[in-house]
């Protein structure tokens, strides 16, 4: 198995991390625990060493399961890493009662890595002036906390803001060859490396968004190799960048677990023509977007409660692949009908608003048209 070294830290990390987010379930949505377990265990003695989960992961089964997992472990052989969900603390006993519960589920007297969980500017200074902050400093100078950091979701502006803060030990982004250029991005990577902040990558694969790719762009990669797969490419092309020291991948199956430890073990570097081909087909998907929306939320709060941005996401999504099962569960979520593109009354309020110019309501119209045609022909194949 691949390590990465933290320099920082003088500690050894394998390259690839189990992330215990999208672990198999049994047909009643809870965790499949014998499948799990044994998953786990699997990666742990083919060499993974560094394990992640959050408290709301899995309605909260995922910490106890990977407690469980790690109490029979040899404590110096392994990393944990979870997160404090900073939606839920209104108060500092709140973040102290979290902290406890995850100690206690995980079955461990410190966590190696724990980070605040997909933070961005407003919620940032929320935990700074509650004293979320100062408090994980404390139990960090404690030793129940041996390294802190965060994770993120936003933009650019907000990250840099975050990031030059305090100086932080680590930190977690979103990272694939196709989002270069959203959320942290490049420009977060470079950032850190500069900083000398380590970090973790998660959605190598884009939530297996990049397995999934329209046949004329597979066929892309298969000219490389007929026997690589697509995800292997997508992990690759992160390991590629020094300044990763983990890369989490959330395995559902023990077939991804083996086919993710084959390729850190070790990992190949791509080579120049295997770059150029994944830029090309990264390239090609941007092309396909329906338009440029960058999620930056001067729209909002629309007057009709339409999410607009998460409207134009699922549509350049569902573009970008040309497959309507990458955005299915979101665009059918029950719990967002009324914010979709048929809650619009075209009042205008939102077009002077957008820095790139969209003219929005239109765009709301092909979003629904196109999404729904999508959604009759996935149904009726």
């Amino acid at each position: 198995m691949e390590t990465r070294y933290f320099e920082t830290f003088d500690i050894h990390a394998s390259l690839l991390g189990f992330g215990a987010m999208r672990l198999p379930v049994t047909p009643d949505g809870k965790i499949d625990r014998k499948r799990a377990l044994a998953m786990m265990r699997e990666a742990y003695e083919a060499g993974v060493n560094y394990f992640d989960t959050a408290y709301p992961y899995h309605g909260g089964e995922s910490e106890p399961l990977v407690g469980e997992f790690l109490s029979g472990l040899d404590r110096s052989t392994f990393y944990v890493a979870t997160k404090l969900p900073q939606w839920s603390v209104h108060s500092i006993d709140d973040a102290k009662r979290i902290f406890e519960e995850q100690l206690a589920r995980l079955q461990q007297s410190y966590i190696d890595f724990y980070l605040i969980h997909s933070i961005d500017k407003k919620a940032f200074d929320r935990m700074v002036d509650l004293g979320v902050v100062t408090y994980l400093e404390e139990e960090q100078k404690k030793g129940r906390i041996k390294h802190l950091g965060f994770s993120f979701h936003s933009i650019y502006e907000d990250f840099e803001y975050i990031t030059r803060f305090r100086p932080w030990d680590f930190i977690q982004i979103q990272y694939n060859y196709l989002d270069t250029e959203e959320q942290a991005g490049d420009k977060g990577y470079e950032l850190c490396t500069e900083l000398g902040i380590p970090l973790i990558v998660m959605e190598p694969i884009k939530g297996g968004s990049l397995t999934r790719l329209s046949p004329d762009l597979e066929a892309k990669l298969k000219a490389l190799d007929a026997d690589a797969t697509p995800a292997s490419y997508a992990l690759r092309w992160v390991a590629d960048h020094p300044n990763v020291k983990v890369i989490l991948s959330g395995m559902s199956t023990e077939e991804q677990v083996r086919e993710n430890l084959q390729t850190f073990s070790p990992y190949k570097p791509l080579n120049e023509n295997e770059r150029a081909v994944l830029q090309e087909i990264a390239n090609s998907m941007r092309s396909r977007i329906g338009n440029n929306c960058t999620g930056c939320k001067y729209c909002m709060p629309c007057p009709s409660g339409v999410d607009i941005p998460g409207n134009f996401a699922l549509w350049n999504k569902y573009r970008m692949f040309d497959n309507y099962e990458v955005v299915k569960n979101q665009w059918e979520q029950k719990s967002d009908e009324d914010k979709r593109p048929p809650s619009c009354t075209e009042c205008g309020q939102c077009i002077p608003l957008c820095p790139q110019h969209i003219d929005i309501p239109t765009d709301l119209t092909q979003v629904q048209e196109e999404l729904e045609a999508a959604r009759v022909a996935y149904y009726n194949k």
